[in-house]
């Protein structure tokens, strides 16, 4: 990875893991199968992050802006109006199709919350309630800031996520 600058070579791993971890779980996922992944040794890997864990939570939380920024880029210029739902549930079913490893590694990160919490880890949870609190505060402001519209779309959202992540099209459920 010569070159490529320290900035650079943290996001080709968080790519990497995200990809990885999205499949196999946070249990599931080797720092090997990343570092092969990315093309880099292990102890490389560690050099970039101090351990697996802090891997796992740099991948939720990119997932998870990459969620929130879908729907504010999409929301840009019509926040309040009626096309605002629309426009947003295209953007995320663009970014969803295109790049299912995203869905896939929030859903893993709602998972990894239990266990994490149940060993007396609160970290993955606060990053994945704080990640959660701001893709709702992006959806909830360019609704209108209307919670019944707010709820409606995260419950159709995560209908579509469900169908998803079972291989149906998201609109099975209609």
């Amino acid at each position: 990875m010569g070159g490529v600058s320290a900035r650079e070579r943290r996001a080709n791993v968080i790519r990497a893991a995200i990809a990885e971890f999205a499949i196999a779980g946070y249990r599931g996922t080797t720092t090997a199968a990343i570092a092969e992944r990315v093309g880099v040794s292990q102890p490389y890997l560690f050099r970039l992050f101090p351990d697996k864990r802090a891997i796992f939570v740099a991948a939720l939380v990119r997932s998870t802006e990459d969620t929130r920024l879908a729907f504010e880029r999409a929301a840009d210029g019509v926040e309040g109006s009626e096309r605002a739902r629309q426009v947003m549930a295209d953007a995320y079913a663009r970014l969803i199709s295109t790049r299912p490893e995203t869905l896939l590694m929030q859903m893993q990160g709602y998972l990894a919350v239990a266990a994490a919490e149940a060993q007396g880890d609160d970290l993955i949870g606060e990053v994945v309630r704080a990640g959660w609190m701001s893709v709702w505060e992006a959806v909830h402001v360019a609704l209108g800031a209307d919670g019944e519209k707010t709820a409606s779309f995260f419950a159709c959202g995560m209908l579509g996520n469900t169908l998803t992540a079972i291989g149906l099209p998201a609109n099975a459920g209609r």
